[in-house]
């Protein structure tokens, strides 16, 4: 963990997460209401954390578990002695009911899955702006359902299979809904959410102009007159990262770009020509390719990759801050989706969707301390401090890009033939995005060569050569995401290009995988 704490003068609101696929999207919500949120597991949050946090706000998000069964998830009882708003969440809603007297049950024909419309009944100023006709659309997602609600609530929605859709207890400030407000399906869920706030008293405190001076403070605080190296990459979040720690405390970093042999055509010459010609600051250009493809050599597993990637970042950072004499911090432009995918919010044994080489500390031999000034923002967050800190948008506007670089984009073994096959293909299809106008609309596009060769026909002759697929999303910051929806035409020019001007490939395929169930990346 970072020793950087940014937020501690804002108000702040805190999310028990239950294990919802989707909790982090109340996050998103509320960031977009300028309301500072963190996410915290349930079996992390007692009546300790409670007091230190002192959040002004609680939502408890909903979760794949039953409160009927034994062992289920709790929040702390002191919780609810807080004297602050508390919101929950489907399962939240049913924890809620069932710890304050209420009664939960399953049975046949009370499960909603999909679609579904809530009726009102009564008024109530979390739902200002909802029911202007007699029903609303949300998302609902359950098997149990509240078969009595607690001491002190009242009925505000109903639906179908749901009579208690909506109840409050407006003496204490708890409110519950079945359905989940957070996400696409229920288009007015963002109104409510902007009540709950409003009501909870949040001033909307949560800027990037204040997170700028806030974070430089921070990082004076935390650096002191020592030396950082700063793990650059040219993408938006490395970049962002070093101006604002460079804003901060000057000639004291140092940026370290490590060429790993796995970025892209021509890259590594772009991101350093880009940032010598932008910020007059100390940067090393290491071309560390031989040593990391030579490890990656014939390693196939996608974690045991990242894994080695990560520990050889790590050496090289080590060799370079000895290099400049002795940084005392390694600075990261690590992202709160960074952490939350590399961490179990289930309450069971950690299940992690896929380790981040940027998370999870560093070894104790390095003697080194992480700077991590982002690790609270996601991605779209960044790009307006960003703006606010001038970059130009050739910085802000370029499409993410992993640390683990083309080892993730090239599932299998790494060869050095495939990956400049690949670099050649990606250039291809990156080159007929900005022809047709549309990377600015493309959270991120890229070209994954497959393990898996196909029998091809050119001109006269067989080919046996491999096949390719073009991925490219739409997202807001990484956490969910669908697919671009290119017209046949674009992709079947691409694909002709490709097979045309690639040697090594003879087939082009298209991922129309959204995330969830997938991930952007492949691997």
């Amino acid at each position: 963990m970072t020793d950087l704490n940014i937020a501690p003068d804002h108000d702040r609101l805190l999310i028990i997460d239950f294990g919802s696929q989707v909790t982090q999207l109340i996050a998103r919500r509320l960031r977009e209401l300028n309301v500072y949120c963190e996410i915290h597991p349930f079996q992390l949050v007692d009546a300790a954390f409670l007091k230190g946090f002192a959040p002004k706000a609680v939502i408890f998000s909903g979760g794949p578990c039953s409160v009927i069964d034994d062992g289920s998830p709790r929040p702390p009882d002191a919780v609810f002695e807080l004297g602050v708003p508390i919101l929950g969440i489907c399962y939240g809603q049913q924890v809620m009911m069932q710890m304050l007297g209420g009664e939960v049950t399953r049975g046949h024909g009370t499960a909603e899955f999909g679609r579904a419309y809530v009726s009102p009944e009564g008024r109530l100023p979390l739902l200002d702006g909802w029911f202007k006709e007699d029903k609303e659309q949300v998302w609902m997602s359950h098997g149990d359902h509240v078969a009595r609600i607690a001491p002190g609530f009242e009925v505000y929605g109903t639906s179908p299979n749901a009579p208690y859709a909506i109840t409050a207890d407006t003496a204490r400030n708890f409110y519950a809904v079945q359905f989940h407000p957070e996400v696409h399906h229920t288009p007015n869920g963002a109104k409510l959410y902007e009540n709950f706030v409003k009501m909870a008293g949040f001033t909307g405190d949560w800027t990037m102009g204040a997170y700028r001076e806030q974070a430089i403070a921070a990082i004076r605080d935390q650096v002191g007159d020592g030396r950082v190296i700063c793990a650059l990459s040219g993408g938006v979040d490395s970049s962002v990262a070093a101006v604002l720690i460079h804003e901060a405390i000057g000639a004291q970093l140092t940026c370290v770009y490590v060429d790993h042999g796995l970025m892209r055509k021509n890259e590594s010459a772009e991101v350093v020509g880009m940032f010598r010609e932008h910020y007059n600051l100390p940067l090393i250009h290491a071309d560390e390719s031989e040593l990391f493809l030579g490890e990656l050599d014939s390693v196939s597993d996608p974690e045991t990759k990242r894994k080695i990637i990560g520990k050889l970042f790590i050496d090289v950072f080590e060799k370079h801050a000895k290099e400049i004499g002795g940084a005392e911090f390694l600075a990261q432009g690590t992202l709160y989706p960074d952490v939350i995918e590399s961490v179990s919010f289930s309450g069971g044994p950690s299940v992690t969707i896929k380790s981040h080489h940027n998370v999870g500390g560093l070894p104790e031999k390095m003697g080194m301390k992480l700077v991590e000034p982002l690790r609270e923002l996601f991605k779209d967050e960044v790009r307006a401090l960003g703006r606010e800190l001038g970059l130009p948008d050739s910085f802000i506007g370029r499409h993410p890009f992993p640390g683990p670089g083309l080892a993730i984009r090239c599932p299998g073994e790494i060869t050095r033939q495939k990956l400049d096959i690949l670099r050649e293909a990606d250039a291809v299809y990156i080159d007929q995005i900005r022809k047709h106008g549309l990377y600015d609309e493309i959270w991120q596009a890229f070209t994954a060569i497959l393990p898996v060769k196909t029998v091809g026909v050119m001109g006269d002759g067989r080919t046996y050569d491999f096949a390719c697929a073009l991925r490219a999303v739409t997202s807001v910051d990484g956490m969910t995401a669908d697919y671009y929806p290119f017209t046949h035409e674009f992709l079947g020019e691409t694909a002709t290009r490709i097979i045309n001007e690639v040697p090594g490939i003879n087939r082009v395929t298209y991922d129309i995988t959204s995330k969830p169930p997938g991930t952007i990346e492949w691997e």
